[in-house]
């Protein structure tokens, strides 16, 4: 009976050996197929991380199962490593800027504008005198343009405008393409966190920003403080560059620049060097000007163009219904040619508007911006100002293509604007 009772026992023993072997391979691919499935949610999820490499393995090696154990465990902790939201982040708005630099794509291109079919030293002359400085600028510019400012026929600006948009690349791109270089986009701190803050980190390049509001809302002086801190180093919220100021009501002060200056660090003196001033007295003579500013922007390393205000020669000029249909469509014309310009040379364009009271609203805000729709179309991103208590006041984003509706509060003081 013993004898037996012992067989017995082994044969369990032997059995429950067999299981456990036939149960392991079982529960390896199960643990390597639902691995796999992580990894690749993960990897879908993060396409810019790229994953560490994948070690081989062989399935008809001895030891399968270390190998199996160590590779699930490497790739677990490259996961693991890549997967941190910090470092994703950082990865993620650092890349770009390694990749990307829109001025320097620009240069790659750019060949001298005498150097194009069918443009001698006298046509050559003529782009210039318009502004057009670049075959980038031309490429961007339309027949009507190249017609009515460079005097050229309508065969030969259309004949030249093609030339130029094949040499630029001017064509269909991916939205990836688009996205890696928003990303790079360049932008110019406000100097005060809470501004940075609603604009997204501050007043992008290749777009129009218009600040409208009252008197005494902070217009004029955000526009002064952006001209001091477009001036500074990257590092310190700037671009290392110059800016370009249409004063049409006579309030550019440089006083003002001084003292933000002396706040930020830069010598004053070459602070308003670097800031070119034209002082507009008519509409006409600010077209001029803003057409100016392209004919220098290169030589000179303007980084941002401020208009203040747009609308204030026009609302003064064009009187009654019946100049109406003209002022929109000059203004218009004019706002494109800035849009333009932002595109052509990277620029930050900051607009400041004036605004009246609405006399029919009798309930909630009636104070309403100037230029009606054709300005609310045409700027990229609107900014009401308003007042608050002593020296604060409350920005609020109107319309953005990316920025929600919120509101922040700021402070002017005597060396520029603070948080709030």
């Amino acid at each position: 009976m013993s004898t037996k009772k012992e067989e017995n026992d082994d044969s369990k023993k032997t059995s429950s050996v067999k299981d456990s072997d036939e149960q392991t391979p079982l529960d390896e691919l199960v643990e390597d197929a639902y691995q796999s499935v992580l990894e690749n949610e993960v990897e879908d999820a993060v396409p810019q991380i790229k994953a560490k490499p994948k070690s081989k393995t062989s399935d008809k090696s001895a030891d399968s199962k270390a190998k199996k154990t160590t590779k699930s465990s490497s790739k677990l902790k490259a996961v693991e490593d890549d997967f941190d939201e910090e470092s994703t982040e950082k990865k993620l708005v650092e890349l770009p800027n390694e990749f990307y630099d829109a001025i320097s794509r620009d240069n790659e291109k750019e060949i001298p504008i005498s150097d194009l079919p069918g443009v001698g030293p006298a046509t050559s002359h003529k782009l210039k005198e318009a502004g057009l400085t670049t075959i980038r600028s031309i490429a961007l510019s339309s027949i009507s343009d190249l017609v009515n400012n460079a005097e050229l026929g309508d065969k030969t600006a259309a004949k030249l405008i093609k030339i130029c948009q094949e040499q630029v690349g001017l064509t269909f791109s991916t939205a990836d393409t688009l996205y890696s270089e928003r990303l790079g986009l360049e932008r110019i701190s406000t100097g005060s966190d809470n501004l940075d803050e609603l604009f997204g980190g501050g007043i992008e390049t290749g777009s129009i920003t218009e600040l409208y509001g009252e008197y005494r809302t902070g217009k004029t002086q955000i526009a002064h403080q952006l001209c001091v801190m477009v001036q500074l180093p990257r590092e310190q919220g700037g671009l290392g560059g110059n800016a370009a100021y249409i004063d049409t009501e006579g309030t550019f002060r440089p006083e003002r620049i001084v003292e933000m200056a002396e706040r930020f660090g830069v010598d004053p003196q070459e602070a308003l060097k670097n800031i070119t001033v034209g002082r507009a007295y008519t509409s006409d003579h600010q077209v001029n000007l803003a057409r100016d500013i392209s004919a220098i922007a290169r030589d000179k390393n303007i980084r941002l163009v401020v208009v203040d205000s747009l609308t204030s020669h026009f609302r003064a000029e064009y009187i009654g219904r019946g100049t109406l249909a003209s002022r929109q469509q000059n203004l218009n014309q004019h706002i494109h040619f800035l849009l333009k310009l932002a595109e052509m040379h990277h620029v930050a364009i900051l607009v400041t508007n004036q605004v009246m009271a609405r006399p029919d609203f009798f309930f909630g805000d009636p104070t309403a911006p100037i230029g009606g729709n054709i300005v609310a179309h045409s700027c990229t991103t609107r900014v009401y100002l308003r007042k608050s208590k002593q020296t604060k006041r409350v920005a609020r984003i109107v319309d953005s293509p990316n920025l929600p509706e919120v509101e922040t509060v700021f402070e002017i003081l005597s060396d520029g604007i603070h948080d709030g």
